[in-house]
């Protein structure tokens, strides 16, 4: 049965660190959306946030600050100091990923992951917290629009999600996306 907390619920963090440290799935408030997410080193819950979505392919992560983030990625020093504007407002850098940092399932082509740090306290504090990065996709089945309020995805999701930290209605748009490519940052959204 979902389990929902409010985000300024006492011990929220720890309660949605220890859902992920047990295999499960959160939906979480973030800047923009809702994001769902669990540990990214777990397979056998990302396929079952693939198999709720409906489709496969990369997701990003969250990261608590660009030194994270940047600990992440395999850039050479001069596409490191590049990274560091566009890791700004919440915006997501497509970069390669240095090994084990995440599973392979949620990685893109040519070994690439997507980072972002959310300007939202829930989620510095959670990816702060726990070890792994985080899994950050919208909350929604392919070819729907993302939900907004946690009585939505109660009503889509029902009993697939163990944990939704509630945060009133968020209803942004997703992330600018800036990907590396050929050693060229190019703006995808």
């Amino acid at each position: 049965m979902t389990k929902l907390i409010k985000s300024n619920s006492h011990n929220v963090v720890s309660q949605a660190c220890d859902v992920l440290y047990k295999g499960g799935i959160i939906v979480y408030p973030t800047d923009t959306l809702y994001g769902l997410g669990c540990d990214s080193k777990n397979e056998a819950t990302i396929r079952k946030i693939n198999k709720l979505k409906g489709r496969s392919g990369p997701i990003s992560v969250i990261a608590p600050n660009k030194l994270t983030a940047i600990s992440w990625m395999s850039l050479e020093r001069d596409q490191k100091k590049n990274v560091r504007a566009k890791l700004d407002n919440g915006n997501t850098v497509i970069a390669p990923a240095k090994k084990n940092i995440c599973s392979n399932l949620i990685m893109g082509e040519g070994k690439t992951l997507g980072i972002r740090i959310p300007e939202h306290n829930f989620c510095k504090e959670l990816s702060s917290l726990f070890p792994n990065p985080i899994t950050s996709t919208s909350v929604n089945r392919s070819g729907q629009s993302p939900h907004s309020t946690s009585a939505d995805i109660l009503s889509d999701f029902k009993d697939e999600i163990d944990l939704i930290v509630d945060d009133g209605i968020i209803n942004g748009s997703g992330s600018k996306i800036f990907l590396l490519k050929n050693n060229v940052w190019e703006q995808l959204r």
